[in-house]
C-alpha cells in the first residue's frame, strides 16, 4: 500500500472518503488501460498444469487483442524450445480389397503432440495424447501482432505417475491350509500408501494376517477366509485414492479318495471301474493307460466320466492288461494315484475224450482247460451236483481227483481215475472248468467193459404154456460190448439139431426162442448162453406146463344180510407165474337140485366177495372155482348158508376219516366253522328198500371222559333220496355228537355215531378294562330271552294240548296203530318167500373191484384184473 494508504483512516473521517475515491479511481485507470494492451492467454488459466503420465491433455491459447486480424505466426513451442508442428493431413488409403482382402497394415497414427485450429475461434489449440515424463517443462505460446509487437505466454506442464494395479487380480484363490498373499501391487510416482479391508473394517497386522507391500498374507488358509477384501492405495500429495475390490475364495487341492490297487474285469463283458476324488473345485478326472501313456477318454470301447471318473469298457479284450493312473486335477493342484486291471480269461475246456475200459481195472478220464488265473477243474456225475474233492474221496477210496495248475500258461489238467471200476461207475461225468471269471462245462462218457450178466433174470417166473400154444422164451445178456447169445437144449446147441418146433430170432444181445410144445419133451429147461471178448455166462429157462387152479380149499360166510352174503374165501396153492385171475361162485335154492340152472357171479382175487339179490329166510347151495390163464378149476367146497328175515337196514358207513386227537374215541375235524356235510355209503336193505335216513346231531362236551349233551339243541332232520346232508348253522369250536340211522319199513338200524368238531371261526375281543356290554350283545341277550320264552310257550302247549312244533316232531316220531298193524302181517307173510321172477334168478353176473368201488355186471363167467 502506498502513502496515502498508510494513513490513519480513523483520524479524520473525511480525509479516509476522499482517499477511497482516489484509489478507485486509480484502479479503474489501471484496468482500462490493461484492457487495451495486446496479450495471449492460455486456457487452462493456472501457470502450472499437473497431469498424470499417459493422460491426455489439451492447451487453448487466445489472442486478447483489440484487433484480431493483426494477429499472426500464432504458434506452440514445447519444452525444448522447439515450434510444435500441426497435425499432418492424412489421405485415405483402404486397407481391404473389393474382396475383403488385406493389402496393407493400417499404420495411420497421430504424432505424440500437434496443434490444430479450433473451429469457430482464433484459439490454437496444442494436444498431447499421452503424456510421458520426458514432456515435462515449460509450453510456450507466441504470435505477432501489428507487424512489429510479438507477443508471449507460457505455462508450465508437471506429471506425476497415477495409481495404477500393476498385480491384483481382481479373483484370487489361496489353497486350503497354506499361507497366501493375497496379491495387490500398486505403482504410482509419488509412492502410495496401502492398506486393508474386509467387510469394512481394517485389516491390521496380527497373528493371521501381515500386511505386506506385496499384499496381505493370510496364515493358514480355512475356508472361513473366503470372502470380499478391499485393497485401498492412497497417495497423500496429490490426494489420489484408489480402491481394488478382490474375491477370495479358497480352493482344496485335489484328493483321490477311491481307487482300488487292483481291478480285475473279463474279456469279451462290459467293466466299470470307479476312481473318486475331492477338491475345490471339482477336479476334472484322467485315466491314462500308463503302457502307451493314452488317455483312454479318445480310446475306442472307453468312456470316462471326467467329474464321477467311472471308467467303462464296452468289452474287455486282453490287450486292456496292465497299469493304469487316475489323475485328478483342479485349479489348486493335481494328484494321481495307480491301479493294476487283470483281464479275467473266461475258462474254455479244450481237451475231454471218452474213455473206455474194463471192469475191475483202472479207469482215467482227463479234462483239460484254459483260462486265466489257470482254472480249477472238478468232476461230477451227470444230473448231480455234488462234486469230487481233490485227492482220494472220503467215501470211495477207488476215485482220485488230480488237479495240476499252469498259471504262467494259463492252463490247467484234472483227471478223475477210479480203480477196480465197477459197471455203476459207467455214465455220463462233467467237468467244470472255474475261475473267477466263470465257469465252462464239458461232458465225458466212462465206459466200462463187464462180461455177459444174467442177474436181471434170475428172479423170473418159468415161462407156461398149454394145449401146444407156441410160447416166447427171451434171453437178453447184459454187458459191454454186446454178448452173442447160443441156445443149448439137453446139452447140445440148438442150431445143431434143425427142429422145426424150436426157432431162433436174434443172436444178441436179445435172443428169443419160439417153443411149440406139440409134445412133453418140450417141456424142459432151456440154457442160453452169452459171450463176449471179457467172457462166458449162461442161464437156463424153464417151459412148464400150465393147468388150471386146484380147488377152493374153504369159503366161509363172513356177513349175513337178508338179501346178500359175504364170503371169506381162502384161494388154494399157485404155482409161481400163474396167479389166480378171478374166484367164481354157483348158487341156487337147496330145493332146486339142478346146477344147471343155478346163479353164476366172479370176482376179482382183490375185491370183496359178495353175493347179493338173495331172498330173505332162504336156504342156498354155494360152491366155489378158481380161474388162472389156463381156465376155470374144479368146483371146491360145497357149502349151504340161509339168509336171515327181513329185517331193518345195516348200519350206514359214514365216509369221513377221523383224526385221532381225543383220548376216548376218534374225531371229524369239520374245516369251516359253521357248516359241516355229512356224508355217507348205501348199507344192505335186508330184504326191504330204505326209505329214508335219520341225522341226529346234538352239541356237547366231555367231562371226566363223559359225553354231556345239550339236549335242548339237538336237531333231527329225514333225509331221502340222498348220502349226504350239510349241517348248517353251526356253532365254532364246537364238538357235536352225529347218529346216522338207516330206515326201511320194518324200522331203523342200529345208529353210526361220530363226534365232529367245528373250527374256530372269529374271535371276539373283550376289552377287560370296562365291564360294559355292547349294543350288539344287549340285542343279542334280548333275542334269547324272546326265543326262550317261545320255547316254554311251545313245551307247555305240547303237554297239555299237544300241539305246537314240538308236538308235531313228536307225533313224525310215533307209528300209528295202522302202521303196526302193517307190520305184524309182514311178520307173518315171512314165511313165505317173496316171490322173484325166473329170469332174474337164472341171471349171470360178475362182480369187480377197481380198490375204491364194487362194480356188479352181467354177462358171461370170465376173469378180469387178471395178470395174463
Amino acid at each position: 500500500m502506498g502513502p496515502i494508504g498508510k494513513l490513519k483512516l480513523g483520524q479524520n473521517p473525511m480525509a479516509t472518503a476522499t482517499i477511497a475515491a482516489v484509489v478507485i479511481l486509480m484502479n479503474f485507470i489501471v484496468i482500462a488501460s490493461a484492457a487495451d494492451v495486446p496479450k495471449l492467454e492460455i486456457f487452462p488459466s493456472q501457470k502450472v498444469q499437473r497431469k498424470a503420465v499417459g493422460q491426455a491433455m489439451i492447451l487453448t491459447c487466445r489472442p486478447n487483442v483489440p484487433s484480431p486480424n493483426l494477429v499472426a505466426d500464432l504458434q506452440w513451442k514445447d519444452n525444448m524450445n522447439n515450434t510444435i508442428l500441426p497435425k499432418p493431413h492424412q489421405i485415405y488409403q483402404p486397407v481391404y480389397d473389393s474382396k475383403g482382402h488385406r493389402i496393407r497394415e493400417n499404420t495411420g497414427r497421430n504424432p505424440p503432440m500437434f496443434t490444430e485450429y479450433m473451429t469457430g475461434t482464433e484459439s490454437l489449440a496444442l494436444i498431447i495424447n499421452h503424456l510421458s515424463v520426458e514432456m515435462e517443462g515449460k509450453y510456450y505460446c507466441t504470435a505477432s501482432y501489428a507487424t512489429n509487437e510479438i507477443l508471449e505466454t507460457s505455462v508450465t506442464v508437471k506429471t506425476y505417475v497415477g495409481i495404477t494395479w500393476t498385480n491384483a487380480p481382481e479373483n484370487q484363490n489361496p489353497i486350503l491350509g497354506e499361507d497366501y498373499v493375497v496379491r495387490c501391487e500398486v505403482k504410482a510416482d509419488p509412492n502410495p500408501t496401502i492398506d486393508w479391508l474386509r467387510d469394512g473394517d481394517q485389516i491390521r497386522t496380527g497373528e493371521k494376517y501381515v500386511v505386506e507391500t506385496n499384499g496381505l498374507l493370510i496364515r493358514n488358509v480355512q475356508e472361513s477366509d473366503d470372502g470380499i477384501y478391499t485393497c485401498r492405495a492412497a497417495v497423500l500429495e496429490t490426494g489420489e485414492l484408489v480402491e481394488r475390490t478382490i474375491r477370495v475364495e479358497v480352493y482344496s487341492r485335489p484328493a483321490i479318495t477311491y481307487l482300488p490297487t487292483t481291478l480285475e474285469a473279463t474279456e469279451g463283458k462290459p467293466f466299470s471301474a470307479n476312481c473318486t476324488a475331492t477338491g475345490k473345485p471339482v477336479p476334472e478326472i484322467f485315466w491314462i493307460k500308463d503302457a502307451t501313456q493314452q488317455n483312454v477318454a479318445t480310446a475306442d470301447r472307453f468312456q470316462v466320466n471326467p467329474l464321477t471318473g467311472v471308467l467303462n469298457i464296452n468289452s474287455v479284450t486282453q490287450d486292456d492288461y496292465g497299469t493304469y493312473t487316475c489323475i485328478a486335477k483342479n485349479d489348486a493342484g493335481v494328484v494321481d494315484q495307480k491301479t493294476k486291471l487283470n483281464v479275467l480269461i473266461t475258462p474254455s475246456i479244450h481237451f475231454l475224450y471218452n474213455v473206455t475200459g474194463d471192469s475191475q481195472k483202472e479207469i482215467a478220464l482227463t479234462c483239460r482247460a484254459k483260462g486265466r488265473p489257470a482254472p480249477e477243474i472238478t468232476f461230477s456225475r451227470w444230473g448231480s451236483d455234488d462234486e469230487y474233492a481233490a485227492g482220494v474221496q472220503v467215501d470211495d477210496e477207488r476215485i482220485t481227483l488230480e488237479q495240476h495248475f499252469d498259471e504262467e500258461k494259463g492252463e490247467s489238467s484234472g483227471t478223475l481215475r477210479i480203480a477196480r471200476a465197477q459197471r455203476s461207475d459207467d455214465g455220463l461225468y462233467q467237468c467244470k472248468a472255474r475261475n473267477t471269471g466263470g465257469t465252462a462245462y464239458a461232458t465225458g462218457h466212462i465206459t466200462v467193459q463187464f462180461p455177459p450178466d444174467f442177474s436181471h433174470m434170475k428172479d423170473l417166473p418159468p415161462v407156461f404154456s398149454w394145449e401146444e400154444r407156441k410160447v416166447n422164451l427171451t434171453c437178453l445178456a447184459m454187458s459191454i460190448p454186446n454178448a452173442t447169445i447160443e441156445w443149448r437144449w439137453n446139452g447140445k446147441p440148438l442150431k445143431d439139431l434143425n427142429d422145426k418146433n424150436l426157432q431162433i430170432v436174434g443172436t444178441g444181445p436179445r435172443s428169443d426162442l419160439i417153443v411149440h410144445p406139440v409134445a412133453r419133451q418140450y417141456y424142459s429147461v432151456y440154457k442160453c448162453v452169452a459171450t463176449n471178448i471179457l467172457g462166458t455166462s449162461q442161464i437156463d429157462i424153464q417151459l412148464k406146463e400150465a393147468r388150471v387152479p386146484e380147488p377152493v380149499p374153504a369159503a366161509e360166510p363172513k356177513q349175513l344180510t337178508a338179501t346178500s352174503i359175504t364170503f371169506d374165501i381162502r384161494s388154494p396153492p399157485v404155482e409161481f407165474g400163474m396167479p389166480i385171475t378171478a374166484f367164481t361162485v354157483q348158487y341156487k335154492e337147496a330145493i332146486n337140485p339142478d346146477w344147471s340152472t343155478a346163479m353164476n357171479r366172479s370176482w376179482s382175487p382183490d375185491s370183496p366177495y359178495i353175493v347179493e339179490g338173495l331172498k330173505p329166510q332162504t336156504m342156498y347151495h354155494f360152491r366155489f372155482a378158481a380161474r388162472n390163464q389156463v381156465g376155470l378149476g374144479m368146483w371146491g367146497v360145497n357149502t349151504q348158508q340161509s339168509t336171515p328175515k327181513r329185517s331193518a337196514p345195516e348200519e350206514p358207513k359214514p365216509l369221513h376219516s377221523p383224526v385221532q386227537n381225543d383220548i376216548e374215541e376218534p374225531v371229524v375235524v369239520s374245516p369251516y366253522s359253521d357248516h359241516f356235510e355229512l356224508r355217507w355209503s348205501v348199507p344192505a336193505d335186508n330184504g326191504e328198500p330204505i326209505d329214508f335216513y335219520q341225522v341226529k346231531y346234538c352239541p356237547g362236551v366231555k367231562m371226566a371222559g363223559t359225553w354231556h349233551e345239550l339236549e335242548n339243541q339237538c336237531q333231527s332232520v329225514e333225509v331221502a333220496d340222498s348220502t349226504s346232508y350239510e349241517m348248517s348253522r353251526l356253532a365254532g369250536n364246537t364238538y357235536y355228537r352225529i347218529e346216522l340211522r338207516a330206515h326201511n319199513i320194518i324200522g331203523f338200524s342200529s345208529p353210526a355215531s361220530v363226534i365232529m368238531k367245528t373250527t374256530r371261526g372269529i374271535d371276539v375281543i373283550q376289552m377287560a378294562e370296562r365291564q360294559v356290554l355292547s349294543s350288539a350283545s344287549i340285542v343279542g341277550i334280548a333275542v334269547g330271552g324272546v326265543l326262550l320264552l317261545l320255547f316254554i310257550v311251545d313245551l307247555l302247549c305240547c303237554v297239555t294240548i299237544n300241539m305246537g312244533v314240538m308236538a308235531s316232531m313228536c307225533r313224525r316220531t310215533k307209528r300209528s296203530p295202522s302202521e303196526i298193524d302193517e307190520e305184524a302181517k309182514l311178520g307173518r307173510d315171512e314165511k313165505q318167500p317173496l316171490q322173484t321172477p325166473t329170469e332174474s334168478i337164472k341171471q349171470n353176473s360178475t362182480v369187480e373191484f377197481d380198490g375204491k368201488f364194487v362194480h356188479s355186471r352181467s354177462g358171461e363167467i370170465i376173469g378180469k384184473n387178471s395178470a395174463v
